[in-house]
């Protein structure tokens, strides 16, 4: 079984992966509104991070410096996806909207196997999660559709 601080640590790297994909993705972007949106994402991702990062300190265990190597796969395929994109917007909404897909999925496991002092933490957390991926799915349907 997985420890409790490894598996904050795990989602801490995933959730900055997403907080620093859409940061870049703000300053690739063109539109205003997509702008203000991913900032938006942006620090709702810091806001996960800053709660499981004091879960992981009021345990005097040390909190993930940093991202994955996965994520940052995903923002340089994302930004060589839309460099060859007629519609760059569209392609990183596509990819951002995978990279909650990514985080969600983290946090489904992470609950399920969660020991109990960390269970109301991720239930807590894993609702905001749930709420940002919901967000990029539905602008990439709207997207994809209009």
């Amino acid at each position: 079984m997985i420890s409790k601080t490894a598996q904050l640590n795990e989602l801490i790297e995933i959730t900055r992966d997403g907080q620093r994909f859409y940061g870049h993705a703000r300053e690739e972007v063109k539109d205003a509104r997509l702008q203000a949106l991913f900032h938006d994402m942006a620090q709702g991702k810091r806001e996960v991070i800053q709660a499981l990062v004091r879960k992981v300190v009021d345990s005097h265990e040390a909190p993930a410096p940093g991202g994955t190597f996965v994520g940052l796969l995903r923002q340089v395929y994302a930004d060589t996806r839309a460099a060859l994109s007629s519609d760059q917007a569209a392609t990183y909404v596509v990819q951002l909207e995978a990279a909650e897909e990514r985080i969600l999925h983290a946090f489904e496991d992470a609950v399920e196997s969660a020991e109990p002092e960390v269970h109301d933490l991720l239930v807590g957390q894993m609702s905001k999660v749930r709420a940002c991926h919901e967000r990029m799915r539905d602008l990439k349907q709207s997207m994809q559709s209009g």
